[in-house]
């Protein structure tokens, strides 16, 4: 019955019960429906509805990739980042990228009921491009553990993967900040702790100097990340020259909210190792602490960095492909806050790559410090993220010369970093239907800039 439709099928089996012929049906649709392109794909379940906007695969690729998501079932339009055929809202534009760089690129889906055949048709590709934001395929009812092993062993078969689950990892590490600390881009006093001891040991004394951010290291959009003061201010002149008892006050802003907390030094102890307690008092923040659970092995880590006052005027997050900078985004937090957190009122200014304001932390971070980055990080061996974000805050005096002003790296980020020029095409309450035809023709124009110059990347990396 090959290249008869669904419903041609049906009728030429009219007489089998009715669940058979619904399963016949649906079982055709997927067959029929797998992203077209040089690999076959038909072995794995289809979540797509359509490929609205996919150019057409090359008959020679260069050579052959995928994309890959997860739709989560068990949410609303599959999770927060997903267009109504069930795409992310960005995945259009990155595999056009190396469609136009004359590689194939097909979109996939990841299911854990199909773990083991997912992992067999992807090593039929030369190039996986990972598009699973955090925490879903944890929430469809996989394992992170799981998919992110099935990846490392692809890219010990040769397979590249963008990025990596060790990238993302070690990328997106909190203690990244204390392996770039000698750069340029670094503090030299910025500290890691992965026991109850080193943390009560090392925060005691450097809160006792100056004013600290605490960083939780598996946290996000600011959860766990405490902006931290000595509520007497009676900071000491060296660091070292004394530690703080338990008993001193501590006045707290968690940068998910910019909501305040009055604790003592040993109740915020407390609640960093082990939560809500008896000793640690009342929270209001919507975490519940425990930073340090699990050990370092299982990402338990809390970093301690200088707090910078003048993250009160913003920050900058600095938009890259590779190792080329596309654009500067200045984050300033909503009056009388401090982080600049979406959501949270702060206000977004967008400059362009060669933005003057920014020259010397440009070149700074470009061309001095960024071929070191990987290597100080572990990942001598990886090539650079295709599209990631870095975070950075102004470390310098009040009335310090732009030009010799120190910028310092709050955070690395490459787990699925969205393109804002497709956000149009995400579905939301309000927008149940959004689809790639949503987006206008001149955010299209700048998304396929940016997935053109992914795919130049890409093939440049891969022909090494």
């Amino acid at each position: 019955m090959e290249g008869k439709t669904p419903e041609e099928i049906a009728e030429a089996l009219k007489g089998l019960p009715a669940d058979q012929l619904s399963k016949l049906k649906e079982a055709c649709v997927i067959k029929a429906t797998a992203c077209p392109g040089p690999v076959d794909c038909s072995p794995l379940t289809v979540v797509a509805k359509d490929y609205k906007g996919l150019l057409e695969q090359p008959k020679e690729p260069k050579f052959k990739g995928a994309l890959c998501q997860i739709f989560v079932r068990s949410q609303p339009y599959g999770g927060s980042d997903k267009s109504s055929n069930g795409h992310r809202y960005d995945s259009i534009p990155m595999a056009n990228g190396m469609i136009n760089s004359g590689m194939s690129c097909q979109l996939i889906h990841y299911t854990h009921e199909e773990h083991d055949t997912f992992f067999k048709v992807c090593k039929n590709f030369d190039f996986i491009i990972v598009r699973c934001n955090p925490g879903q395929i944890k929430a469809d009812g996989g394992d992170q553990q799981k998919f992110d092993d099935g990846m490392r062993e692809l890219r010990k078969g040769g397979i590249q993967v963008w990025p990596s689950p060790d990238v993302m990892e070690k990328m997106g590490a909190k203690d990244a900040l204390c392996k770039v600390a000698t750069m340029n881009i670094g503090l030299e006093d910025t500290l890691a702790y992965y026991s109850p001891e080193e943390f009560s040991v090392g925060f005691k004394k450097t809160m006792a100097f100056q004013p600290r951010v605490i960083k939780q290291n598996r946290g996000s959009s600011g959860e766990g990340i405490w902006i931290i003061k000595l509520k007497e201010e009676n900071y000491c002149k060296e660091y070292g020259e004394r530690s703080c008892e338990d008993s001193e006050k501590l006045l707290l802003m968690e940068a998910n909210d910019n909501h305040e907390e009055e604790h003592t030094v040993g109740e915020f102890i407390e609640f960093c190792v082990n939560g809500r307690t008896d000793k640690s008092g009342e929270w209001t923040s919507k975490g519940v602490g425990k930073y340090l659970e699990g050990g370092k092995d299982a990402g338990g880590q809390l970093v301690d960095q200088r707090f910078c006052p003048r993250i009160v005027a913003g920050e900058l997050r600095y938009n890259l492909i590779g190792d080329s900078l596309i654009g500067v985004i200045h984050k300033k937090p909503k009056e009388g806050g401090i982080s600049a957190v979406g959501g949270t009122g702060s206000i977004y200014t967008f400059y362009g790559p060669e933005e003057p304001l920014f020259k010397s932390l440009t070149e700074n971070f470009l061309k001095k410090d960024l071929p070191h980055v990987m290597p100080s990080l572990d990942l001598a061996s990886e090539p650079l993220p295709l599209w990631w974000t870095t975070d950075f805050i102004n470390a310098s005096p009040p009335g310090t010369a732009p030009e010799e002003e120190k910028w310092i790296v709050g955070e690395f980020n490459c787990s699925c970093v969205g393109i804002s020029r497709c956000l149009a095409a995400y579905c939301k309450d309000d927008t149940p239907n959004a689809c790639w035809d949503d987006i206008s023709e001149e955010d299209k124009a700048e998304a396929k800039k940016m997935g053109d110059l992914m795919g130049e990347k890409a093939l440049a990396i891969l022909s090494k």
